[in-house]
């Protein structure tokens, strides 16, 4: 392998020195939009160093934006200027041009079934009432609410500012630089992003109709990984919620590590819509699961606010370290959410809404099986489908008015399979026939 001049006489082969160098000849338009770089092997060679210190550069490449990866056809430089989403969050909005008649992309609830905002917004106090930046984080009334409907008896809970919010704010407690996270796959893509940010590896588990894979948990864990990320219900994007018995084996599965069992963090993302019961590992391991509990899908994505509970040992020194930045989430806010968690009129609103995303995903997958294509019946609002072709999925779909997602992003590597991902929790009966249709054109 030939270097370039700049990498050839560098004195700094760290992963940080390898990595400004190539972005500097990035920059420098050496290296151009769309090219290759080197692979991970002909680097190290050529430098005089691990593969590892190399891939550490090119994961610090990815962070920041220069480059991206597409699997097992390498790293390129980046096309265009990176945009705030990542390459993963951008493929999370499928092809197609703007204004197409359904936008099944993005995964967001419907807003005509959120709960009405006005009446716990006319309630809430028209002035601020915190007097003090060092006041307790949680409103006491909401967290004797959230105790109370909490799966299992945590020691303390606290409150963030969304579901991905408190699982960042969890990792950065637990996770070093090289540590390894098991992350599902297919998975959450910011997840992976966020995985990758802390200088972690990524080590992926299967999932099946009841939840993560024994056996693959058990392959996992011999990587000797600090942390376990997972979706106990409505798992985005497959739908899939874990089941009671399946719970009960991944604890055993777990226990098995006895001192290395890894600290679990459940991403519980949809609890007011699912339909599943509230199944959480924390009621055999309270002492080692953070279970995050969102209101976003519920209540609204806007409200940014979601619940922590767990091992005092961990959130403490989460809720020491946001005092350092945003300090509390709104009191205005938790108020708001002990308004819709406590009022009749909301509850039996975010009932309704649950009650409509069963209803609309059992007709969109009659209508598919009316067309030969058998997909289990999904919880939460996102379905999972196989396809022929993604790339020829998304561009039928799009000449049919239909956006979805594509579903290399959710994975942590390519795969031969291929996937979309749809917010069919936004498909009402009337329309599933139309889009069933369109679906089954490109299911494998």
């Amino acid at each position: 392998m030939t270097l370039s001049p700049d990498l050839a006489g560098l004195a700094d082969r760290s992963p940080s020195g390898i990595a400004g160098a190539f972005s500097r000849a990035i920059r420098a338009g050496e290296l151009a939009p769309g090219d290759r770089l080197p692979t991970v092997r002909d680097v190290a060679a050529g430098l005089g160093v691990s593969p590892a210190t190399v891939s550490a550069a090119w994961q610090a490449l990815r962070r920041t934006g220069l480059v991206v990866s597409r699997g097992r056809a390498g790293t390129f430089v980046q096309d265009a200027p990176a945009a705030w989403l990542s390459p993963r969050q951008q493929g999370l909005v499928g092809a197609g041009p703007d204004g197409l008649r359904l936008d099944l992309s993005r995964g967001t609830p419907d807003p005509r079934l959120l709960p009405d905002l006005g009446p716990a917004l006319h309630r809430v106090s028209q002035r601020a009432g915190t007097l003090a930046y060092q006041e307790e984080p949680v409103l006491p009334e909401l967290r004797e609410v959230l105790q109370a409907s909490w799966p299992y008896d945590t020691e303390t809970i606290t409150v963030v500012d969304g579901a991905t919010d408190g699982v960042a704010r969890t990792l950065e407690q637990v996770v070093s630089y090289g540590d390894r996270v098991v992350l599902e796959s297919p998975g959450f893509p910011p997840f992976f992003d966020l995985v990758e940010a802390l200088g972690a590896d990524v080590v992926p588990v299967e999932l099946d109709a009841h939840g993560v894979r024994p056996d693959s948990l058990r392959r996992a864990l011999d990587a000797r990984p600090v942390a376990v990320v997972l979706q106990p219900r409505a798992h985005n994007p497959t739908g899939v919620s874990t089941s009671v018995a399946r719970a009960e084996q991944l604890v055993r599965t777990l226990r098995r590590r006895g001192q290395e069992t890894p600290w679990v963090v459940e991403d519980d993302h949809s609890s007011g819509i699912s339909a599943s019961p509230d199944v959480s590992l924390g009621a055999w391991l309270p002492e080692r699961v953070v279970h995050v509990r969102s209101y976003s899908k519920s209540h609204g994505p806007d409200l940014r606010i979601a619940a922590l509970g767990g091992p005092a040992e961990v959130v403490d020194r989460l809720v020491a370290r946001r005092m350092l930045g945003p300090a509390w989430t709104s009191r205005m806010l938790q108020t708001i959410l002990l308004d819709l968690l406590t009022t009749p009129q909301s509850l039996a609103e975010v009932g309704e809404a649950t009650r409509q995303y069963r209803l609309r995903h059992h007709a969109l997958c009659r209508a598919l099986a009316d067309r030969g294509v058998d997909v289990p019946v999904p919880d939460g609002i996102n379905l999972w489908l196989p396809v022929a072709d993604e790339r020829a999925a998304l561009l039928h779909l799009a000449a049919a008015g239909i956006r979805v997602a594509e579903g290399a992003a959710f994975l942590a590597s390519p795969g031969s399979a291929a996937y979309v991902r749809v917010t069919s929790g936004l498909v009402t009966p009337d329309d599933a026939d139309e889009v069933a249709a369109a679906l089954a054109a490109v299911a494998a």
